[in-house]
């Protein structure tokens, strides 16, 4: 408990506590590792722990909620010293998909994060919300809701990185520039739609491919290539301006503390409480 204290600071009209800033100011041979960390295959699964971990200071990332929706995680860490919210999908379970009770656990955390002034980071790999009958009606539209609104009223420094998927709904809640990002990042790898190729091109081609007898397998194969080379790049993202940088996976360390020192002076004037915190 001490431990997760240390990141708050005593009331919204203070400072979080500063922890050892200037750490490694150039990239390491950790940061050079993650060039090779993500699969090749886009719906292969790894541990996000394991990206966190060589992201942020010292390797320092103390997690909360570990128990609860497992596929979403929510914790501390620091960059440059300073106490920052990180929000992520963990691809291990659901392959990183928002869930009811994933959504509603990021949207509190984020309203903490808002209330006590501390930064928040999202680092994104999500095929969208999880979709079902169940989900419907548990509220996974509620919920969603919840995180998208906590999302966009909060104030504070928000800066995204897209490491893989960026899909539909799940693109809009975690960390989209369209709802108040600030800056946004995203890797080679990364690929950002309304939804996976597969899908796509499913809904879109269902003739064409239904028409193309024992080629339909080859063809399918061409137009998901296809898909993901032209329709679901980062470069394609950053031409309107919804990802502000596609960057190497070594200089994402960096390029967080960059982004963050740039936003330092953002926030609220320090008045009267900002916001309760409903109980999700």
């Amino acid at each position: 408990m001490r431990d997760y204290l240390g990141f708050l600071p005593s009331s919204r009209h203070e400072e979080a506590p500063i922890v050892n800033p200037g750490l490694e100011p150039e990239i390491t041979e950790n940061d050079q590792a993650l060039n090779e960390f993500m699969p090749d295959a886009d719906n292969a699964a790894y541990d996000m722990h394991d990206l966190l971990l060589n992201i942020f200071d010292d390797g320092d990332f103390h997690e909360l909620a570990a128990q609860t929706a497992p596929n979403v995680i929510i914790g501390f860490s620091r960059v440059d010293g300073r106490s920052v919210g990180v929000v992520a999908n963990q691809p291990q379970f659901l392959s990183g998909a928002l869930d009811q009770v994933g959504a509603d656990k990021a949207a509190r955390f984020v309203r903490i994060c808002d209330a006590y002034e501390i930064p928040l980071v999202f680092v994104v790999d999500t095929p969208g919300f999880l979709p079902g009958l169940e989900q419907e009606r548990n509220g996974v539209l509620r919920s969603g809701g919840r995180f998208l609104q906590a999302f966009a009223a909060a104030t504070v420094a928000k800066v995204t990185v897209v490491v893989r998927k960026s899909y539909g709904g799940g693109y809009a809640v975690m960390g989209c520039k369209q709802l108040g990002a600030d800056v946004n990042f995203a890797w080679p790898t990364a690929r950002i739609a309304v939804m996976g190729a597969e899908a796509a091109i499913s809904l879109l081609y269902h003739r064409e491919l239904e028409a193309a007898g024992d080629e339909q397998d080859a063809m399918r194969q061409q137009l998901v290539d296809a898909y993901n080379e032209n329709a679901a790049t980062p470069y394609s993202a950053a031409e309107p301006g919804y990802i502000d940088a596609v960057i190497e996976p070594s200089a994402t360390r960096l390029e967080i503390r960059r982004a963050l020192t740039l936003l330092r002076d953002k926030r609220s004037a320090r008045g009267e409480q900002k916001h309760h915190l409903i109980p999700l």
